[in-house]
């Protein structure tokens, strides 16, 4: 241990844990890049490239392009946010009962409430 000093323990340690982090990052692109329904198979495939044969600029570059929110994603809230209302009690025809309320107020338009009217029957 005399040969190894604490700081460069502490270093090796830091520069390990640095590594799985990145490693991580690269699957977790990896992953999200291949779950999205909003790619196609020739965008995921050079996604897949980019990442394999220059990393760090390919998961940058991808980390800056994808967008907060996919269309996936929203899609997972709304049914989040339906499981979560009708948990907390609310009935289809209560939720109903509201949407006409603010379509009578102006608040939605008439096709909105179609939409969301849709949403709480199915």
């Amino acid at each position: 241990m005399e040969n190894y000093p604490l700081l460069n323990l502490i270093w090796t340690m830091l520069v390990f844990f640095l590594f799985v982090m990145w490693i991580w990052i690269v699957i977790s692109v990896f992953i999200d890049n291949f779950r999205r329904n909003d790619h196609s198979g020739w965008a995921k495939a050079g996604w897949t490239v980019l990442i394999v044969f220059l990393p760090l600029l390919g998961v940058l570059i991808y980390m800056i392009a994808r967008p907060r929110m996919t269309e996936q994603d929203k899609q997972l809230m709304e049914q989040y946010e339906l499981q979560q209302r009708r948990l907390a009690g609310s009935t289809p025809s209560q939720e109903l009962e509201r949407l006409h309320e603010l379509r009578e107020k102006g608040a939605i338009t008439t096709e909105e409430y179609g939409k969301l009217k849709a949403k709480i029957i199915a």
